[in-house]
Parts: C-alpha cells; structure tokens; sequence
C-alpha cells in the first residue's frame, strides 16, 4: 500500500501530468502499398456517399413534383380513399410534414427555377420556396439560384434565413432526440401551435425554444430563481412585433412608476 494512502499524495503524479515521455514509441514502417489501397477506399466511399445524395435530393424533386399532380388530378381515389391527406398518411406514416415540403417547392418556385432543381436539390429547394412565398413576382430567381448552386447546404440555409429575418443568426447546434411513436403526435402538435402564434416563418428550433421558456416562466414562478423567469420573458419579448414591444414597454414602466410611488409614500 502507497505511503501517501489515506492521506496527501505526492506533488508529482507521475505519468499522468507529465506529458513528456523519455522513450517514446518507435513509429511503424510505413507499407506504402497498403497505405494507398486504404486512403483510396476512403476517397471512393465518400464519393460514393456524395452520389447517393445528389441522387436522393433528385429523387425527392421529382416526388414532390408527382405528389402535386396527384393532388392536381385526384388520382389518389385510385386506392379507394377519402382524401389526399387520406393518401399522404398512407404514404409518409411517420410524418406528412415533408410532404408538403417537396410540393412547396413545385407550388411556389418559378418555372425558371424548377427546370434547375434537380442540380440544386430538394433540401435547398424548400429555402428558395421560402423566399418565393414572400417575395411572390418580386423573387430575385437568377441570384438565388447561383447562391443555391455555389453555396453548401447549411451555408444556404443560413444566408436564407438571413435573408428572411434580416439579422444574421447566432451559430447553431443540431441537438437529435429519440421520441417513441406514441408521443410524436403530442409534440408535432405543440410545435404547429407555436408556429401559427409566433408566425410560421420561425424555424422549429424556436418554436421550441419557445415552448421551453414558456414552461421555465410557469415552473419558476414560485421558486425564487428570478433569473431564469427574467430570461424567459426577455426571450418572449424578442418575438412581439414592434407595436406591442412597446405597448409591452410603455406597460412595464407604468408598473414601475407606481412601484416607486407606493415606496415613497
């Protein structure tokens, strides 16, 4: 049993603060012939994965532009239903969200930017929509179309929602959940009725946000933590448009005034 058991250990730990070592490890002999069968694996794997994207976001434009037909002609009665939503529940039982994002696409996008979706991608597709949607005949298609084609994805989704929101956002995190199938409804639902009260042009990031603030302020009401109710109203007031920030404002002040009046008498 070491000396130091039970109680000061020794100033140096050796081995474990001293990262310099007096017999380093003997470097393998390289195998120039193996070393290139393997890096040229991985070359061929990530081209290959690369491919399978492009084909996929093909694939989905065309989708999106066949769901629209079936819509258009009705040919979902051809399987005996009541309705398309009928048919896209059938066909996207986990969600029917993106369904709607693929038709979104062909419903909103000029001509001219749909004989190009297939270079660009359904994934970028849905931001041009988004753009479109707004600025209707006023769309800007040949510059957005050449950021759609130059720019990676995320790049462009960012300089979209640049675009839309008219500040350039905070970096971000993509944070993944696993739900069972039973509560998926339950919180689709709660994230759709944030949508349609902060505006549907918010992302589901904040949507959420949203969602979790409003619980922090309820939770943290009797608690004493005024910080985190503090937070979350600030949070909330980002999100007012400008009329009611300021009747939000003018109401705040009033309560202080009286605040500092009832203190005085």
């Amino acid at each position: 049993m070491p000396l130091w058991y039970g109680g000061q250990e020794p100033r140096t730990l050796v081995g474990l603060t001293n990262l310099i070592t007096r017999n380093p490890p003997v470097l393998p002999k390289l195998n120039r012939r193996r070393a290139m069968f393997v890096l040229t694996k991985i070359d061929e794997i990530l081209a290959w994965e690369k491919q399978k994207d492009t084909e996929r976001d093909t694939w989905f434009v065309e989708l999106g532009r066949y769901l629209c037909e079936v819509r258009a002609g009705q040919y979902w009665r051809m399987e005996n239903v009541k309705s398309f939503d009928e048919f896209l529940a059938r066909r996207f039982p986990e969600s029917r969200r993106k369904a709607y994002y693929l038709m979104s696409i062909h419903e909103h996008l000029p001509p001219q930017a749909r004989k190009e979706l297939k270079e660009v991608g359904w994934t970028k597709g849905v931001e041009l929509a988004k753009l479109a949607r707004r600025d209707r005949q006023h769309f800007d298609c040949a510059i957005w179309l050449h950021k759609a084609r130059e720019m990676p994805t995320e790049q462009f989704k960012h300089e979209v929602e640049k675009e839309l929101t008219g500040v350039d956002s905070e970096p971000t995190e993509i944070i993944y959940f696993k739900f069972y199938k039973s509560q998926t409804p339950v919180i689709e639902q709660a994230i759709d009725t944030a949508a349609m009260m902060l505006g549907t042009d918010k992302s589901r990031g904040y949507c959420l946000e949203m969602i979790c603030a409003d619980f922090l302020a309820g939770a943290n009401l009797g608690s004493g933590n005024s910080q985190v109710l503090l937070q979350s109203i600030l949070r909330f007031f980002k999100f007012l448009p400008a009329e009611e920030r300021k009747m939000f404002a003018d109401s705040v002040m009033e309560k202080h005034r009286e605040s500092r009046s009832t203190e005085t008498a």
